[in-house]
């Protein structure tokens, strides 16, 4: 499957900080990649190289198969929704249109504004006094406008309640069908992505813990209780526990492995998720 981003041994240092150590990816094109990971993780990191806001350090990393905001060709091609859904407070939703269509060569004016009919949005309204969830879909509606091939979307659904996270998640599902682009969606929310995304990285400690395609990674990985006994004798040999977590209730362990295990359930993308950032948290 082609790739739409794909790194090499990519690292970023701020000073004596590592934000992102020895990343290596291949992000497949066509579908919504969730990328996951505690604060400081190095998410926004990565997404920034990917968008070439900054320059890395080491390593190699190429968007559609060329370095990230090379030509103004490139930067046509992507769309980029920044953490909080950024918007200009003193411009109108019209006026955000009108700069889109400046901005972009290929903006697709019939889609942006059937969007903003289909929100509710008025257009006089100045931005400043919409909603969280109607700002963030007002950032999405530019970025989608672009018509680019891929969509970077940096923790847009945050600040949002419930509610405003499941429509914005709706309608990003409707994108994809509509205009065949692909997605990079960073959350620390497991359950929203869990709706939507196909494919799963998970950063914790500034390194790659686990991706893959979701439905793989969800068969290969078990949700185990653990008794008395511990867990001797019950794995496989090729069998390895993720992260074993403490409750009242008892001992839960996350495990990966190819074979089937005995009394465990299949685990979910949010118990895969947090076993992988929690193992990384334990070695810390």
């Amino acid at each position: 499957m082609t790739a739409v981003i794909e790194t090499e041994q990519l690292s970023k240092r701020y000073g004596r900080k590592t934000a992102l150590s020895e990343c290596t990816l291949r992000v497949p094109a066509g579908q919504i990649v969730g990328l996951v990971g505690p604060n400081g993780a190095g998410k926004s990191t990565l997404l920034s190289l990917t968008c070439g806001l900054i320059a890395p350090s080491e390593g190699r990393i190429e968007v559609l198969g060329a370095p990230p905001a090379g030509s103004a060709a490139q930067l046509a091609r992507v769309g980029f929704v920044a953490q909080d859904a950024p918007v200009y407070a003193g411009l109108s939703v019209a006026e955000h249109l009108t700069l889109g269509a400046r901005l972009n060569p290929s903006w697709d004016r019939a889609l942006a504004r059937r969007r903003i009919e289909r929100l509710g949005l008025d257009p006089a309204q100045k931005a400043g006094r919409l909603s969280g969830g109607q700002r963030a879909q007002l950032a999405l509606t530019v970025a989608a406008a672009k018509r680019g091939d891929l969509l970077i979307l940096d923790e847009p659904v945050a600040s949002l309640d419930p509610i405003a996270r499941r429509a914005f998640m709706h309608d990003l599902l409707s994108f994809v069908d509509e205009l065949g682009v692909s997605v990079v969606l960073s959350s620390h929310l497991l359950s929203d992505l869990s709706q939507v995304c196909d494919h799963l990285v998970v950063l914790a400690g500034g390194r790659v813990q686990v991706a893959g395609d979701v439905t793989e990674l969800l068969s290969v990985h078990h949700r185990l209780r653990v008794d008395g006994g511990g867990l001797d004798g019950r794995l496989p040999a090729t069998a390895r526990v993720v992260h074993t977590e403490r409750t009242v209730a008892g001992s839960t362990a996350i495990v990966r492995s190819t074979e089937p295990i005995p009394g465990a359930e299949r685990a979910d993308l949010e118990d895969v998720g947090l076993a992988y950032m929690m193992a990384m948290e334990a070695q810390r």
